[in-house]
């Protein structure tokens, strides 16, 4: 993990991805850097413009659903605001985002509309999926008759993911919260599923983050609908039975896959034509999904 780039506010937490900062008792700078995860393992290899393109995604999709539930994020606070040496605010400017400090849920909030993925191979060892039975004889890539809410827990840097079932949200959220998060989730799904296929780009699959707020109020956090969170296909390539091609890191994963790792740290470093790869992919996604 790389030392966090700002000096000038207190660092408080570095994930994956993201470092975050404190602006006071109420308020964080949320950084996107250039990381890249796969398989729960942070790479040693940076994707070059990466931490821009996840925050200006997630700034578009924050704005498109606002009224499906609040987000974190403060609009009328600037990172100019907070930032005050010329050379971090240059760096940050367009990776960052000025959020609310919440009480994070652990959950990770998964819809899928299209069986692919841990879903698929849960699908061919059980025929469910986060605990839900699905109808038999599905094929690789297709499309659900509707949205699934499939949950797993939020693991620490370098432990992977579990997938778990609606009642175990149940157990750890209590059944109210554990009912909004899966109503939220699937409402948001669903309307960025249709705002993207009018794009041209079909949203497989996609990962939310919650907390709540000082009231206990349910709020969306973290990213929303990025190349990271998120598969993307494009619409006119899509086939079922088939795995598309993607504007996500499944590029980084399907090498990493090919090169026999075993998937535990640490990770075989990328070539370069995978790293620059990946970065166009990143940016076309961000050029073709983020415009009214």
């Amino acid at each position: 993990m790389s030392e966090p780039e700002i000096k000038t506010l207190k660092h408080l937490h570095s994930g994956k991805v993201r470092d975050l900062y404190e602006i006071n008792p109420y308020l964080m700078l949320m950084v996107a850097s250039d990381r890249i995860s796969a398989f729960d393992v942070v790479l040693d290899d940076t994707i070059p413009g990466k931490g821009e393109v996840l925050t200006q995604m997630s700034l578009f999709w924050f704005g498109l659903t606002k009224n499906v539930i609040p987000n974190h994020l403060v609009k009328d606070i600037s990172v100019a605001n907070i930032l005050e040496d010329p050379n971090e605010l240059a760096w940050a400017a367009n990776r960052s985002m000025v959020v609310r400090r919440l009480k994070p849920l652990p959950v990770e909030a998964i819809v899928r509309g299209y069986i692919i993925g841990s879903g698929w191979s849960d699908y061919q060892k059980t025929g469910q999926v986060g605990g839900i039975v699905l109808p038999e004889h599905l094929q690789l890539a297709q499309k659900l008759d509707e949205p699934i809410y499939t949950p797993s827990t939020k693991a620490a840097i370098g432990e992977h993911d579990q997938n778990i079932t609606y009642d175990d949200t149940v157990q750890l959220l209590g059944a109210d919260m554990a009912a909004q998060v899966r109503t939220a989730s699937l409402a948001l799904y669903i309307k960025a599923a249709k705002h993207a296929l009018g794009k041209g780009i079909i949203i497989a699959d996609t990962k939310f983050e919650f907390g709540t707020d000082r009231n206990g109020k349910l709020v969306l956090m973290d990213e929303a609908l990025t190349s990271d969170s998120s598969r993307f296909w494009s619409a006119n390539k899509y086939q079922v039975g088939r795995n598309p091609p993607s504007f996500d890191k499944q590029y980084v994963r399907d090498w990493l896959t090919a090169s026999g790792w075993n998937k535990e740290p640490p990770a075989p470093r990328l070539p370069q034509d995978v790293i620059q790869k990946t970065a166009a992919r990143y940016a076309q996604a961000q050029r073709l999904l983020c415009t009214i």
